[in-house]
């Protein structure tokens, strides 16, 4: 009651900043970011526009990776209408293709660029039960599974540019309190769904891609640690905010939902706020680990702070991605 209470008055925290500051207040006084390249998934539309275009403004080269060249063309088009100067490059990308994810990394490491900040803020929440290419449930695909690889794929670009500059290197995974939903095996129910459709709920099912980006940033963090290595990653909640993401149940039921909860409703100015906060703040420098909510560290669900699901998670991860690299290779053998 006293979290609902301080979040609805914009109580500030240890930060400095609450549920009410935007992603324009939260960079105003971060230092100088015109060296930095940060790749920013789901950028074009509500909050990774937002942290795109304030990134932008503070000076950072950006990369829009999209599966639509065109709506990325137009989001660089918009940012570029207000700041003039900036420095933005458009890429294809599908996060739900392992293949596709594979093709944008070796097309951005052909630029020669440095690579300084990742943000995967990328999410579906969708109503209809799907897919992917690779045989994995759609949500869990696109929200988990392809930012996993992507992380992975282009870590080893951000340790270098990290040692290179003396610039500490970071990720942060756009996740959400809605992991706390999910309760249960996790990768016991993605097989279970994966296999049939009729045990799918959209609900659960972005509950448990949202869990597995704060496992992923559980045990990231603890590799990072041990590599000894100047790059961190941390995990934020958004907050509450109607965006795109809801594009599959929009409605008269979706409407009435997004009314009734309207006092708790962020606009994405502030949504975007966390994420840029953990991006670009002096304060997280060194944090790694962490998850964040309002600008201020939070805690996740009690199977969000499992070491051992985390551990888990990445097992399975690396199994499947690599199962997914062995079949690309096999395909290219019978040629």
């Amino acid at each position: 009651m006293l979290e609902t209470v301080k979040y609805l008055v914009g109580s500030v925290g240890a930060s400095g900043f609450s549920s009410r500051s935007t992603a324009e207040q939260v960079t105003s006084a971060c230092p100088d970011i015109r060296s930095i390249t940060a790749i920013i998934t789901g950028a074009t539309s509500g909050i990774g526009a937002e942290t795109a275009r304030v990134l932008a403004k503070r000076g950072a080269r950006l990369v829009i990776p999209a599966r639509s060249m065109k709506t990325a063309e137009e989001t660089r088009a918009r940012i570029l209408m207000e700041v003039p100067d900036s420095e933005i490059i458009v890429m294809s990308l599908d996060l739900s293709s392992l293949s596709s994810v594979r093709n944008f990394v070796s097309d951005f490491e052909s630029l020669n660029l440095p690579l300084n900040l990742l943000i995967n803020n990328a999410g579906k929440f969708s109503h209809d039960y799907g897919i992917s290419e690779d045989g994995i449930e759609m949500t869990f695909a696109t929200n988990y599974l392809g930012h996993d690889l992507l992380t992975n794929l282009l870590l080893t670009k951000m340790i270098e540019t990290a040692k290179e500059t003396g610039v500490q290197g970071r990720i942060v995974n756009v996740s959400s309190s809605i992991h706390s939903w999910f309760s249960g095996d996790g990768l016991a129910y993605l097989e279970l769904i994966t296999k049939n459709k009729s045990h799918y709920d959209a609900t659960r099912a972005y509950a448990l891609s949202k869990l597995a980006n704060v496992l992923h940033t559980k045990e990231l963090a603890q590799r990072l640690k041990k590599m000894e290595v100047n790059v961190t990653v941390n995990c934020v909640h958004p907050g509450i905010v109607r965006t795109r993401l809801t594009r599959d149940r929009e409605g008269l039921a979706t409407d009435l939902a997004f009314f009734l909860t309207s006092k708790l409703l962020k606009t994405i100015p502030q949504a975007a706020a966390t994420t840029c906060y953990v991006a670009t703040h002096p304060r997280v420098a060194g944090v790694s680990g962490k998850y964040f909510s309002d600008c201020n560290e939070a805690s996740t669900s009690k199977l969000g702070a499992s070491a051992s699901e985390a551990s888990r998670l990445w097992s399975f991860s690396e199994s499947m991605t690599t199962l997914q690299d062995q079949s690309s290779d096999d395909s290219v053998d019978c040629c």
